[in-house]
């Protein structure tokens, strides 16, 4: 992941993108259970998790996610929480998959990152709490 010519985050095997969208209803409580939820997912080979692996994340703010396109041709980013509101409970879930132990790589709030993944599958989950 970049920011301009930075490398902001980045992990050299298989492991974890999370794109991280926080809800305009989410609240620090979910964090811990987020960062749970993402550590012990049995998704990748053989059942396996990034708790059991060692695997590791990383996590993209992503407000996009929430976007509603129900209506008209412009998306509608209501459902998406503030960044002054985001901002800190994407630092709580990163901060919640450390303490577990994670390795986690990170973007930068706020910022134009682009992000290069390989896809291994394909495999996509949408994991909500």
């Amino acid at each position: 992941m970049t920011v301009g010519d930075e490398v902001t985050g980045a992990i050299g095997e298989p492991g974890l993108l999370v794109l991280l969208g926080i809800h305009v209803d989410d609240d620090v409580t979910k964090a811990a259970t987020m960062a749970r939820k993402l550590h012990e997912a049995r998704i990748l080979r053989d059942e396996e998790s990034c708790a059991t692996t060692g695997a590791p994340l990383l996590v993209v703010s992503q407000f996009t996610l929430y976007g509603d396109t129900r209506k008209g041709r412009r998306p509608s980013w209501t459902a998406a929480a503030r960044p002054e509101t985001a901002e800190p409970l994407v630092t709580a879930v990163v901060d919640a998959l450390r303490e577990r132990g994670a390795r986690v790589e990170t973007g930068r709030f706020g910022a134009m990152m682009a992000v290069r993944s390989v896809n291994d599958g394909p495999f996509t989950l949408l994991v909500e709490v």
